[in-house]
């Protein structure tokens, strides 16, 4: 904005929200005349101006149709962000064709932290969101606060009265550990940072419900960190002394990252240690050994996704809660059959 004067400046000024200054300046519910008529005030004195137009109103009736942000976390651009662009072009695709303007807006981890939250969004610009990726609980919950149709991505919040798409993590995590168990493995380790994503979260307890209900032990020295709170993977991983026979990874990223990391250690893949990962991306097939993972249909979540915001921005009342889209286990060639080894590694 060509006068500097943001939302956040507004209520920073009046000691309220910035929830509250859209609200009142967008005449949305939640905020009593009082205080929306000492909010307008401010933001006129002020000389605040929505970005991109003189007022909401006059953006509204320039509208030739719906139009939706969609949002991503700074962690997912860049090396492990393929997995979500993707995504994110069969989404904006599929909006585009029920001729739905998308504007893509990605939150600095900055941004994030302090909760400041998407101009797009705080500015009226935009008839409902959707987020692609895990938010931290504190941003989602207040991202739910904006009066506009809101759906999450491969990610869900308990706490928070959103509508969901997500693959089946849980499942998943399941059918890929008792693949494992089906060739033989025994000494099944886990990788992923726990409390960092729903999904993973969700991988990680179909892997433990597997062990258990084959009767097999778990270690706790066996589930391995992957990243860190920020999402950011590691460049190192610390094995234990004591090494499983495979190792269920929570994505085909990290899945990638262990392989190397045994291979420098001298570990060979799969003669040694068997890996498996989650998504069926591409570097699931460029890494030698090639993968074997869960495929997540990425069509059918984009599809499912636009299909329910469509609902949603014609009601904004249409609420159903989670969407789960099922995968399918891919074979590939980092996993060792101990069958036909004796129950061994070679």
């Amino acid at each position: 904005m060509k006068n500097g004067v943001r939302m956040i400046d507004i209520a920073e000024k009046l000691g309220v929200s910035v929830v509250t200054v859209s609200n009142a300046l967008a005449g949305r519910d939640g905020v009593s005349e009082q205080v929306r008529q000492q909010i307008c005030k401010t933001a006129e004195e002020m000389g605040y101006k929505p970005s991109g137009a003189g007022s909401k109103k006059k953006m509204d009736s320039q509208k030739t149709g719906k139009s939706v942000a969609i949002l991503t976390s700074e962690r997912f651009i860049g090396s492990m962000g393929t997995f979500y662009w993707e995504l994110t072009a069969n989404i904006s695709n599929k909006l585009s064709a029920a001729n739905v303007v998308m504007v893509y807006e990605s939150i600095s981890r900055a941004n994030e932290k302090n909760l400041v939250l998407p101009t797009s969004v705080m500015e009226g610009r935009v008839d409902g969101a959707i987020v692609i990726g895990q938010l931290s609980r504190d941003y989602a919950m207040a991202l739910s606060k904006i009066e506009i149709p809101l759906l999450f991505v491969d990610f869900y919040v308990s706490r928070c009265s959103v509508d969901s798409v997500n693959s089946d993590s849980y499942h998943g995590g399941y059918m890929v550990t008792d693949y494992l168990v089906e060739r033989g493995h025994e000494n099944i380790g886990f990788v992923g940072s726990l409390n960092t994503t729903s999904s993973i979260n969700d991988r990680y307890l179909g892997y433990r419900k597997c062990l258990m209900e084959n009767n097999l032990t778990y270690k706790k020295e066996w589930v391995l960190e992957d990243r860190d709170e920020l999402g950011i993977l590691y460049d190192n991983i610390d094995f234990p002394d004591d090494m499983p026979t495979a190792f269920v990874c929570n994505s085909d990223e990290t899945a990638f990252r262990i392989i190397a990391a045994l291979k420098s250690k001298g570990v060979r893949v799969p003669e040694d240690i068997s890996v498996v990962g989650y998504d069926n991306y591409t570097v699931s097939n460029i890494c030698i050994p090639a993968i074997t993972t869960v495929e997540v249909d990425l069509m059918k979540m984009a599809s499912e996704s636009v299909e329910l915001m469509l609902k949603k921005l014609d009601n904004p009342e249409y609420t159903e809660g989670r969407r789960i889209i099922s995968g399918k286990l891919i074979e590939k060639d980092s996993v060792l059959d101990l069958r036909s080894h004796g129950g061994k590694t070679v």
